[in-house]
């Protein structure tokens, strides 16, 4: 090659290498171009957004730190702080048949297999249930609390159709404690039955979640109570069991028991009857407890001045072709005190009758027999009460004679401790209440009985315990007083069934001044070993008071005390012993 061809060469090269150069300041223009263009479009996207934020929906919604910490659904405590209902984070167990698609097979395992395989996992979980729902072709919970442990052992059944949604659940720390005063909390997390239903509101409300509502019920003594009405029921065989724990003063329910019970931790058992309270919803004739109630209204009015007047009591007390009959006979006459200690009906008829309808139906409509109970909670019971024979309503002869000792009226267990605590109290009938109350939020309330009557009254009921059909009740130190009544159940064609009875024994204590009424009742106990096969209040629930007593005195602030007494010096020589109910 001569030296122009190399030269030619090179300038050729050179020309070529320029036009690579030039293509490629244009390329990486081009590509600068387009990188600005979607950065100015972008740009402008977001600009237009936030100004449609601004504009037009307005600044999005502020939470402070403490607002993004509370709970759900606020936490409900007993009168102490002890929680009795919160929320927290767990998982739970969903079924979806769809997760293999809409064709698919949405178990690797047979139904029979994966359900078995759950119970293992959930003694307690119902085979045929589950094999029902994995089954279904429609998605369920299989389970709505499930422990992270539990979890990784469903896991390890390889299963894709039982997923694990994480929820934030209601948890009740104490089990079936209390369960008919809390009511549940369903899947959809609206609450049911009691104060669950009750504080809907307050507890989801954001201003007001945080704060944890306190009722009135002290979960020790709500231990106690459940736990010897169970007692009850188990050695009677009763077919249910109610009680309540009252302060006499300030309308306070201490504990509140509906047996059997229900665990509100599972809803799905929830909904079905245990849930029905028997202290609030439910009436019945409570018998002979009504005695107390119709002769403190016979010495309130002065229709009763000296108790040592003695009334027959020998022959059944004939009516307008009613008899008005004891369990047995008490003598030939009786004065009241014994009347009260034996528990007659035809002394107690008598004296209702002297005091006349108009007294008596006063009396009981003072104290609130004549409408709902005063609770919180939403299932109230309305009493059945008796007819009047004329225009004002009055009472007839009869009526008044058999409301006198509990029959022919039906109230609920609250009704008949609220009638107690006005009739000890000092006369005063104040309304129950689940929320704990401070001293100024005490309500007046409203005068049933004079002072002197209500002082007269305990001086009776202790005489009952002491002497009479309450002796299984005399817990030692704490001056028990109460009164029995074993009420026959209504039958048909407006008879009763003397084979269903309803048992029950309301107290208060102590005596000498009194601080809380306590109610237990039996529903159809059997006469059994345990109670020497009778049937009545005073052998199977007298000592259920007897025992719950020593229990909640302690920490209720009521200290035994065997040399202290309400003094009856005045009423002993009046009465010899018996028993009766």
């Amino acid at each position: 090659m001569n030296a122009l061809t190399a030269s030619a060469a090179i300038a050729s090269g050179r020309v070529l290498l320029a036009n690579v150069r030039q293509r490629s300041l244009v390329e990486a223009k081009v590509r600068a171009l387009v990188v600005a263009g979607f950065i100015l479009f972008f740009g402008f996207a977001a600009l237009a957004r936030i100004a449609q934020l601004g504009f037009f929906e307005g600044s999005p919604e502020r939470r402070s730190l403490a607002e993004a910490l509370l709970p759900p659904r606020g936490e409900i405590t007993d009168r102490n702080g002890v929680p009795l209902a919160r929320a927290f984070p767990a998982y739970a167990l969903w079924y979806n048949p769809k997760a293999f698609g809409e064709n698919g097979t949405p178990l690797v395992k047979s139904p029979e297999e994966v359900a078995k395989a759950l119970v293992a996992i959930f003694p307690d979980a119902d085979y045929n249930d589950l094999l029902r729902r994995l089954k279904s072709d429609k998605p369920s919970y299989l389970r709505q609390r499930v422990m992270p442990e539990d979890a990784n052992r469903i896991f390890a059944l390889g299963e894709p159709a039982l997923e694990f949604p994480r929820e934030n659940q209601r948890y009740y720390p104490q089990g079936s404690l209390g369960a008919h005063v809390l009511g549940y909390v369903d899947s959809e997390g609206h609450g049911h039955v009691g104060m669950e239903q009750v504080l809907e509101k307050q507890l989801l409300d954001p201003a007001r979640r945080g704060k944890p509502v306190a009722l009135s019920i002290d979960m020790r003594a709500q231990g106690a109570l459940e736990d010897e009405l169970g007692r009850g029921m188990l050695e009677t065989e009763a077919k249910g069991a109610a009680g309540i724990v009252l302060d006499v003063d300030t309308g306070e329910i201490v504990a509140l028991a509906s047996l059997p019970s229900f665990n509100p931790n599972r809803s799905d058992q929830a909904l079905n009857n245990l849930v029905f309270n028997k202290v609030t919803n439910q009436v019945y004739e409570l018998g002979s407890t009504f005695k107390p109630l119709s002769i403190a209204a016979a010495i309130d009015a002065g229709v009763v001045t000296d108790l040592s007047v003695r009334y027959p009591s020998d022959k059944p007390l004939a009516i307008g072709g009613f008899h008005i009959r004891d369990s047995h006979s008490f003598g030939a006459s009786l004065n009241v005190p014994e009347a009260l200690i034996h528990s007659s009906n035809i002394v107690t008829a008598q004296v209702a009758d002297k005091l006349g309808g108009p007294g008596l139906k006063k009396t009981m409509a003072a104290l609130g027999m004549n409408e709902r109970p005063y609770i919180e909670l939403p299932a109230r019971g309305f009493p059945l009460w008796p007819r009047g024979t004329n225009k004002n309503g009055d009472w007839a002869r009869i009526t008044t004679m058999t409301v006198s000792y509990g029959h022919g009226i039906a109230v609920t267990p609250l009704h008949l401790a609220a009638a107690y605590a006005a009739m000890v109290n000092g006369g005063i009938w104040r309304p129950a209440t689940l929320f704990k109350r401070e001293p100024t939020q005490i309500p007046e309330g409203r005068r049933v009985y004079k002072a002197s009557t209500s002082a007269r009254m305990r001086q009776l009921l202790r005489m009952i315990v002491v002497d009479g059909t309450g002796k299984s009740a005399n817990a030692s130190g704490y001056r028990v007083g109460g009164k029995t009544g074993s009420a026959e159940k209504p039958g048909g064609k407006g008879g009763y069934n003397r084979t269903s009875l309803v048992a029950t024994f309301a107290a208060a204590f102590p005596m000498d001044k009194p601080r809380y009424v306590v109610i237990a009742m039996l529903d159809e106990p059997k006469g059994t070993a345990a109670t020497s096969y009778q049937r009545t209040a005073a052998w199977n629930a007298a000592p259920i008071v007897g025992r719950v007593v020593p229990r909640i005195g302690p920490f209720l602030g009521v200290v035994p005390d065997d040399t202290r007494d309400i003094d009856i010096s005045d009423l002993s020589p009046l009465v010899g012993n018996g028993d009766g109910e």
